[in-house]
């Protein structure tokens, strides 16, 4: 979830000219995922490249 401080930041890192309601709303949605990412990897709840490497062969091998 974005902050009220984060949400802020964006809106004032927009451009004074009009901007579409798709603008801002993409816009958010991708500072709420990274967001999201970052506080994961601080957290640990993130794989290695190697454990992504297994997964994805064990996974191409179940659906290929």
């Amino acid at each position: 979830m974005i902050s009220k401080e984060k949400l802020k930041e964006q809106i004032d890192k927009f451009p004074d000219e009009n901007i579409s309601i798709d603008e801002l709303i993409e816009r958010l949605l991708f500072i709420d995922k990274l967001e999201k990412r970052i506080q994961a990897s601080e957290n640990d709840e993130t794989i290695s490249q190697e454990e992504l490497d297994k997964e994805m062969k064990e996974w191409f091998k179940s659906n290929g």
